[in-house]
């Protein structure tokens, strides 16, 4: 989902579109990979943003950095840029409508995996990636057109609904705090602002408050890691989030460049592996592959993610371990704030629909190509031959 949801860029098409693009991705990685995909949006609370830099000059007026729309305004003003803790309710106003909106995609009708075809979107529809994802959509329409002739019922709740949640990261503590009950029948602690919440790398020291507070709550937990994790800092982290070392609990999100990831993550997982510890493994290919134009715009070139995510894939096969899921910043947008793909973008083309109120996101069309790569991969791990030349197109 989006890098930090925004006040105004909120309506219904907006959650539409992306949620558009996560079922086209599941389709992609469920049929072409041949695995069940369990779909989790980066939505309804991902509003707070850490920054590397508590402020923010322009011509030489010093202000506090743009936090994300929960706790200040993106106007560089000093009014904008002040902590402005009612925010917070306006930012769970807005996720509580999220939620709602996504209610009634995923069970009302939209997610029947018969309208396939109207998942994807008008930007993407006439592009490389839109045509491999309609003929890969008529394979399913041949399946099921099969199923249904052997007498399955595919308009069962299984072919027309589907299970979505929610995710963001666990940054602002007052909110979260806010938002945590008791299960009156466990006495277990769960944070209800979302299904699934996770620890940054910047918040993530073992006697940090967010660990602290996530170490006493139910939910799916994940903590981001890069190079800069040790064995032995990872296995105090994974013992502290998930101390009784429950199966699918916890998720470590890998975010380090390819190349850094090739030397870094394969001693990780081993002292994992030499610890016992059960964790999902997650691919992050895109906060290590931010960079800066000469023109200004912070962007991610599509082939340094791809190298990434193809490096995790690889690792992984040498290791013997399992790549559990993906995390990207992507929207349904037709927007140009990553270079590279299929679809072309340069440094200069950033300008012409540049709109992340902070870092850069993947468009629908890159967005598509990577569920592609992600299925190759899959396939290729369970032994099956690749998918056919109309519908895959890797690169090297």
């Amino acid at each position: 989902g989006d890098c930090a949801e925004s006040f105004k860029e909120f309506d219904v098409n907006h959650v539409r579109d992306t949620f558009r693009v996560l079922m086209q991705m599941g389709l992609i990685i469920t049929f072409g990979g041949a695995q069940q995909v369990v779909k989790i949006g980066r939505m309804a609370g991902q509003f707070a943003k850490p920054r590397s830099a508590s402020d923010e000059t322009i011509d030489g007026v010093t202000l506090p950095s743009y936090r994300g729309d929960n706790v200040n305004s993106e106007a560089f003003t000093p009014e904008a840029r002040r902590n402005n803790p009612y925010l917070m309710v306006d930012a769970y106003d807005q996720s509580a409508q999220t939620l709602n909106i996504l209610r009634a995609f995923s069970s009302g009708g939209f997610a029947d995996i018969s309208r396939l075809q109207a998942w994807n979107l008008d930007f993407v529809e006439d592009t490389d990636e839109g045509s491999r994802y309609r003929k890969l959509a008529a394979k399913v329409d041949e399946s099921l057109r099969f199923m249904k002739a052997i007498g399955i019922d595919t308009s069962s709740p299984e072919f027309s609904n589907v299970d979505f949640f929610t995710a963001h990261e666990c940054l602002l503590l007052p909110y979260e705090q806010a938002l945590t009950r008791e299960d009156s029948i466990t006495g277990q602690y769960y944070d209800c602002s979302a299904s699934m919440l996770w620890v940054g790398e910047r918040t993530r020291d073992l006697d940090s408050a967010h660990l602290e507070f996530c170490s006493g709550i139910g939910n799916p937990l994940g903590v981001k890691i890069s190079d800069k994790a040790t064995e032995e800092e990872l296995i105090s982290t994974i013992e502290t989030m998930n101390p009784q070392n429950i199966p699918g609990k916890l998720s470590i999100i890998v975010r380090m460049g390819a190349e850094k990831l090739r030397q870094n993550l394969p001693k990780l997982i081993r002292a994992v592996q030499r610890e016992g510890k059960s964790v999902v493994w997650i691919s992050d290919p895109v906060h290590g592959n931010t960079r800066t134009t000469k023109d200004g715009y912070k962007t991610r070139d599509f082939d340094a993610v791809r190298a990434e995510l193809t490096a995790f894939f690889d690792v992984h096969e040498q290791m013997g371990s399992h790549p559990g899921g993906v995390h990207l910043e992507m929207t349904g947008e037709d927007v140009t704030e990553c270079t590279g793909g299929v679809s072309g973008i340069t440094d200069e083309g950033l300008k012409e629909n540049y709109v992340t109120a902070c870092d850069p996101r993947l468009n629908g069309q890159q967005a598509l190509e990577l569920a592609f790569l992600i299925a190759e991969g899959m396939r290729r791990r369970s032994g099956l031959p690749p998918l056919p030349p109309t519908m895959s197109k890797l690169a090297p």
